[in-house]
């Protein structure tokens, strides 16, 4: 998961903090740790830290005295233990890594510690063995959500009936892990998770807080974890979430052009590609969501799948946006579409044509089940919780689903790292950072981010690389339709198998379902079993 900010606002006057900011860093772990870090658990031990810088000894000792108040906050040696998980039918022995990369700038100047969680199967061969670099979205999500909801060796049950703050943070054994067919390697972006900056400043979080900017440091991070494991012939896969949609293409495109490194496979799981769809009078936005509104209807009625709104796909591209074009004064064919719009989403009627027929989420979560008091969640609108506020005119009201997890999520990340991979930070554990994402510089110019520019360059330089997009279909915030649109107009490149589509029964975070959560893990691994 990564919460979303679903349309960014272009201020007048913009600085672009390009991939120029973030092209000549680079990374590696400064200085020895020394011995294994003290700790309850016998089988951790520090991971002492490889590679070199390539500046010169001088620009070195520069570094190390230029951020000495940054150095108070040094996340602690890297810790690696063994661990055995016990699923039904097999046991997988791994070695898990909690640690952090260190990454300079042009000048040596250290500017941040990148944290990740690495887990890598025992006995097997890297040479031949998958690895896969994963990150969720926000801006300003950590990885926990795909890391134990999703692929890691433990997840936290996030079905509705345990989505709440007082729910047991307890991690259980995933039988649904990724771990059985590749390494994986999770990543939390700079001001995520226990990731920190140590330069003082606001510059260096200007240059991190930037698209280009945090693409380009997820890549070096990706290539310093690779050169430090001895992991650089591996086939590698890059797994991306919500915003990790505009991070992933552009990862893979600064791997491939800038760091020297190869991507077999793109996953994006509930992606946003072309925040254009999402701005102000854009008629997209109203096409892409329409059939996940229909499906959230629908399935009161009973189990439905992508199969079963396949006619609001074909209204919504076809006839809606006909009359949607034809605007508010052919009153006609306003009371056509409203009274349309209407039956296919349960809204009042009278609602409906006040909007124009244009359905945003949030009036979407608010007057759904209004009369019972309730609201929907954009993550997964069949999820709904009591609005604390029913009869005031303006909506002032929490998400159900991810508000109600937070709590339980952080804990339940916190205890792991603390008991299981002893590995202990100080300071605070960032599952949803808003100083992220109210700091986030979107870029400059008349355009909102996308990242299906990266997309298309990333497929043709490298007639290999598969794409998978992985949607739940009544997620409302990033709608699965909105990517089909987005995908249906890419080039060919070869087979047609190469970009891939799929659309499960969820939310944002489907894989809470046991069986999307089966069906996911089923398409990742044959995507990676061509190689």
């Amino acid at each position: 998961m990564g919460y979303f900010l679903p349309a960014p606002r272009l201020p007048v006057v913009a600085t672009s903090l390009s991939l120029f900011a973030f092209a000549s860093l680079a990374m590696a772990q400064e200085g020895e740790h020394g011995a294994k870090p003290p700790g309850p658990s016998s089988a951790s031990t520090a991971i002492a830290p490889s590679g070199e810088r390539p500046e010169t000894q001088g620009a070195q000792r520069h570094a190390q005295t230029s951020t000495e108040g940054g150095e108070l906050h040094r996340l602690p040696p890297d810790s690696t233990t063994k661990q055995t998980l016990t699923l039904p039918g097999r046991t997988l022995n791994f070695t898990a890594t909690a640690g952090s990369i260190r990454i300079y700038d042009g000048k040596g100047e250290p500017q941040a510690d990148i944290a990740f969680t690495a887990y890598q199967l025992d006995g097997a061969d890297a040479k031949s063995r998958p690895v896969t670099f994963a990150f969720n979205g926000g801006p300003g999500s950590a990885s926990a959500w795909l890391q134990c909801g999703n692929a890691g060796p433990w997840r936290l049950p996030m079905t509705s009936d345990a989505a709440f703050p007082s729910a047991p943070p307890v991690l259980v054994p995933n039988a649904e892990t990724w771990l059985d067919f590749t390494d994986l390697v999770f990543i939390d972006p700079a001001g995520t998770g226990y990731s920190r900056f140590v330069a003082t400043g606001d510059d260096v979080r200007k240059r991190f807080y930037s698209v280009d900017g945090d693409a380009s440091s997820v890549a070096v991070t990706i290539r310093r974890w690779l050169e430090q494991a001895n992991r650089m012939v591996s086939p590698k896969y890059v797994l991306g979430e919500s915003y990790g949609g505009i991070r992933g293409p552009r990862v893979v495109w600064d791997l491939q052009k800038e760091q020297g490194v190869g991507v077999s496979g793109l996953i994006l799981v509930s992606p946003v590609l072309d925040f254009r769809e999402f701005r102000g009078s854009s008629l997209l936005q109203y096409v892409a969501s329409l059939p996940s509104m229909a499906a959230v209807v629908r399935e009161t009625k009973g189990p439905v799948t992508r199969d079963d709104v396949r006619d609001v796909e074909s209204y919504a591209a076809t006839d809606f946006l006909l009359d949607e074009l034809k605007g508010q004064s052919d009153r006609q064919t306003l009371d056509r579409v409203s009274d349309k719009v209407a039956s296919l989403t349960g809204l009042d009627p009278r609602f409906v044509r006040r909007l124009g027929a244009q359905i945003p989420p949030e009036a979407f979560r608010r007057e759904l089940d209004r009369s019972q008091g309730k609201v929907t969640s954009a993550y997964d609108a069949t999820v709904t919780g009591y609005d604390p506020f029913p009869d005031s005119y303006v909506s002032r009201f929490e998400d159900p689903l991810i508000d109600a997890l937070g709590a339980p999520m952080t804990s339940a990340v916190v205890d792991l790292y603390e008991h299981r991979l002893n590995w202990k930070p100080d300071g605070h554990y960032e599952l949803l950072s808003d100083a992220v994402n109210r700091s986030w510089n979107w870029g400059g110019g008349l355009n909102p981010p996308e990242s299906v520019t990266q997309l298309r360059q990333a497929l043709a330089l490298d007639p290999k690389l598969r794409v998978l997009v992985a949607h739940g279909l009544f997620d409302i915030v990033t709608p699965y339709f909105g990517s089909k649109m987005e995908l249906d107009q890419l080039p060919r490149y070869g087979s047609p198998d190469r970009v891939r589509l799929v659309v499960f029964p969820g939310g944002h975070m489907f894989y809470s379902r046991d069986a999307s959560r089966a069906a996911l893990r089923d398409e990742a691994k044959a995507m990676m079993s061509v190689d």
